[in-house]
Order: C-alpha cells, then structure tokens, then sequence
C-alpha cells in the first residue's frame, strides 16, 4: 500500500506546553473522564467527502487542494488511492471512526447498474481495510443533491422518475452501511425545500418526503439493518426553504407522519449558526425530547452567509456542546463526525493534519472542562433555585394540576406585589470561562 503522506508521523500527546503542531495538546485518547476514555466519550469520525473529495472550491472560486491521489488518471484508480489514503490519515491521527456517502467512495458511471458495481468493488476494499485496521464505519447516507437529477429535491422532487432512482439510491446505501457495519444511517436533505410557492405543492412534497423514510425502515427490517436512523437539519442551503431547517422543524415532521420512534437528530453546528440558533440550543432541544443522535462538529463564519464548514476551534462553542451531549448519557450510536474542511487556502496535504488536530484538541479541552463544570453542579443548582418556586404552594399547584384559572385568580388577588431575582447570565458565563479557562 502506498504512503500518501510519508512525512508525516503517527499523532500522539504532548501536552498544552508542546510547541509541536503535530501534536496533541489536550487529546489523549485513553484519559479517563469520569468513567469513560476520551474516545469512548468523544468517537471522532472523519467525514470522506471532504477530506478525500474535497476540491477548495467555493461559491467563487475553483479547485485549490493539492492532493497526492488526484493526478491519477482513471476514477476508479483515484478512488482506490481515496481509500488507502483515508485510513492512513485516519491510523495516524488515531480516529477510529468514518462517515460516507455513497458517491463519495465510488464515481457515479453511466447507469444506475455500473455505479453500484463501482460501489460493490470500493466497499470490498474498504471492508479489507477496517478489518485490518479495526477502524469502524459511523453512518452511511446517500449523496441525492449533487447530480443534476436531482435539479428539484429527491424525495419530494415533482418527478416520480426522480422519485424512484432516490429509492433506489437509498436502498443500495442501506445495503452498503449494513455490510460495513455502519452504525447509524443518516438522510441528509440535500435539495429537500423549494425557492417559491408558485410551482409547489408543499403538503404532496412533505408526504412523499415521508413515504420515502417509511419505505427505508420497511427494507431496513427486510434485510435486518438495525443501525439507529438520523435526520441531519439544514437551513437555507441549497434552497431558499429547506423541509428539514432546524431541530423544531425536523421534530414537528417526524411526529405529524408517526416517525419519531424510528429516527434521532443528527446535528451540525454550522447549520445551527445559519438556522438563527446556537449550538446549544439545537443539541438541548433535541436532547429534552429524546431525539439526540449525533453531531457534526466544525463552525460557521458569522460574517459569511454560507456554510463554511470550518474545522472547530471554539472551546466554549465545545464546551457547551459537551455539557449537553453529558447530560444526554453521551451519544450512544452516535459520534462526533467531521464535517469540515480545509480554508481553500491551506491547500497542502499536511493542512489536513492540522485541521484535525485543532478539531480533537477542541472537543477534549471543551470535554474537560463540561465534565468539571456537570459534576460540580454549579449551573445546576442555579438553575433549580431559579424554579424553586415551582415546588411548594401556588407553584407546585400549577404543577401538579391542582389550580385553575379560578385559582390563579385568587391567589394573585392576595399576591399581586411580585418580586423578580436575577437571571445573573454574566456570572453564569463567567462561571463557565472559570472552567475553560
């Protein structure tokens, strides 16, 4: 097998101190957090597509990466140089984990026929590979937004034909998870929404989005794929109305067509920032409904209205993340996935390192420092003297159903010089840097 990086050696920890970039500064996988390692609690993931596909390109500018595969010639042999360089990259970085899309790992032939037989020949190399490395397959999805089929959605396309190559592609995705072992499977909408109402039946498109995820869970059962599903939010990209926005919208989905039992959220922090939210409230909104799965972790730029896909390096963005997924009992088939790429400018192969440096180091000091901040109960117990009143006279009435509106109206008779304490949000967040920090 080739070395597609030979200068660089396998990462290890050095502690905050070490001047070495090639280097852990607060990632040390077998550290113990409470009662798990670090990577029990984190299970980093490298995403393929952008860190094997992946051009540089934006919404201005062509390719910029340099990478050791590409000046092969025949697609197939590229594709087979992908897979040896993602498990080299991923050996030496200690990441035990991948996440796919099906045109990621095997170029899209003339039909659907030659395609899948592509798929079958990567996914036997790919198969070798985990089993003489031990590195595991996270989730599987199918890539339906790229190809120019897919000009109207997927699922929710006006096209019935359209309709039926998604399905198709879903069910050949399905098989390949499950023969990788994969332990989750994701839909992503990709083109799933509409730019305007003129031309749309929104009811008919959001039925159809769920007859497509009713099909999956049928044919999971069919062929025994018992992986956890995921629904990855988006907003905004690529069309102006994306179905499946937010945490809320995916939610509201899921429960009008009877599907919140079969599906969890899987939930990226840069389409939070372009959803209007935080991180936090994205991963606490899914988490208090039992809908937490997963994350993809990078961030977005605030002063860009795309989605950037940074490598994360915001500790505090982490922190709070952790304090969520902490108190979610951890993600359980989920991971930490990620979804992000190289700034078009750091376009050297050796970058790729770097970025995922910068990301694990990220998520172990914000893993420390949720860790402390949970088990030490300071927010905690804040906030459940905050709602303290809730649990005696009028307020526990009010919890427990004992008062009406009749009720309320003579206690409030009785009681109308109200007396409001501090939401004390500076000493909070002063409270959290203390543990960053």
């Amino acid at each position: 097998m080739k070395d597609y990086f030979p200068d660089i050696s396998t990462i290890t920890y050095e502690g905050n101190n070490s001047k070495n970039p090639y280097s852990f500064k607060y990632y040390k996988a077998d550290k113990k957090i409470g009662s798990k390692t670090m990577h029990e609690h984190l299970k980093f993931a490298l995403a393929y597509w952008h860190t094997l596909t992946g051009k540089g390109v934006d919404p201005f500018g062509a390719d910029t990466m340099i990478r050791p595969w590409d000046n092969l010639a025949d697609p197939m042999d590229k594709a087979r140089a992908r897979v040896d360089a993602s498990f080299e990259l991923m050996q030496k970085l200690g990441i035990r984990y991948f996440c796919l899309h099906d045109r990621d790992i095997a170029p899209e032939a003339a039909t659907l026929k030659e395609t899948n037989r592509n798929l079958d020949i990567l996914v036997e190399l790919i198969g070798k590979q985990m089993k003489a490395t031990g590195i595991k397959l996270l989730w599987g999805t199918a890539n339906m937004f790229l190809n120019s089929r897919y000009l109207h959605g997927a699922a929710t396309s006006c096209n019935a034909d359209v309709f039926a190559y998604a399905g198709a592609q879903v069910k050949k995705a399905m098989e390949i998870t499950k023969e990788l072992g994969g332990a989750n499977y994701v839909f992503w909408g990709g083109r799933e929404g509409y730019e305007t109402l003129l031309n749309t039946d929104m009811d008919f498109e959001l039925d159809n989005q769920a007859r497509l995820l009713r099909m999956a869970i049928d044919y999971a059962k069919e062929i025994g794929f018992t992986g956890q599903f995921l629904i990855e939010p988006k907003p905004k990209e690529p069309t102006k109305h994306q179905y499946d926005f937010d945490v809320a919208s995916v939610m509201v989905f899921l429960r009008k067509y009877g599907l919140d039992k079969d599906f969890k959220i899987n939930i990226e922090s840069n389409h939070a920032t372009l959803a209007g939210h935080t991180f936090q409230h994205e991963l606490c909104l899914a988490r208090i409904n039992n809908m937490l799965g997963s994350i993809d972790a990078n961030q977005g730029d605030p002063l860009l209205g795309w989605d950037t896909d940074q490598y994360p390096t915001d500790v505090y963005n982490a922190t709070l993340a952790m304090y969520e997924v902490l108190k979610n009992g951890g993600l359980h088939s989920g991971g930490i996935n990620f979804d992000a790429k190289p700034r078009r400018a750091s376009f050297e192969p050796s970058d790729l390192f770097l970025c995922f440096i910068a990301g694990m180091d990220t998520y172990a000091k914000g893993l420390e420092a949720a860790y402390k901040l949970l088990n030490n109960g300071e927010l905690e117990d804040f906030i459940r003297e905050r709602y303290s009143s809730y649990s005696s006279g009028i307020g526990k009435d009010i919890v427990e159903g004992k008062a009406g509106l009749k009720e309320l109206e003579e206690y409030a008779l009785q009681h109308d010089r109200i007396i409001n304490n501090s939401g004390r949000q500076e000493l909070l967040e002063t409270i959290v840097n203390r543990y960053i920090l």
